[in-house]
């Protein structure tokens, strides 16, 4: 019987990850990464902001924000929904908590290291969505108006 070292077994692990099996814990991942809050916070934790918004520019530059200023900047999101996706992120490694003791306690998030590698992926999704929504909505049109 081979004895394998933690690392051994953490790199056969990973070459088995297949996110197409119901049991492999990389669908939970995409499953967490694929929810639309953890984009937006990826993104406005990146400083990617985008256009529109008022009084404030996109930096393209990952930077620490209070939870205020998170709340704001995403529109429509609840209070126990970003409370949530801030923790989940955590978590999983993606963003880190910082509680300064002033009066009131500061809190801030800033991305990983980790973090920051997945907002350039949801950074580029995000984009697509917003410069290809005429079209979807254009073929959900057509698609609407064909089908009985």
């Amino acid at each position: 019987m081979t004895t394998r070292t933690a690392a051994q077994k953490r790199a056969r692990a990973k070459a088995e990850y297949n996110a197409f099996l119901a049991e492999c814990p990389s669908r939970q991942l995409l499953d967490r990464i694929s929810d639309k809050w953890v984009v937006l916070v990826l993104c406005a934790l990146g400083g990617d902001h985008g256009p529109g918004r008022p009084g404030a520019a996109s930096t393209n530059t990952p930077a620490a924000m209070r939870y205020s200023e998170i709340s704001r900047l995403l529109a429509g999101v609840s209070q126990k929904m970003l409370t949530q996706t801030l923790r989940s992120l955590e978590r999983d490694g993606l963003l880190t908590r910082t509680v300064t003791p002033t009066v009131p306690v500061t809190v801030s998030y800033e991305l990983t290291g980790l973090g920051l590698s997945l907002h350039h992926m949801t950074r580029g999704l995000r984009s697509w969505a917003q410069t290809h929504m005429d079209e979807v909505l254009a073929h959900r049109e057509d698609h609407d108006a064909r089908t009985p």
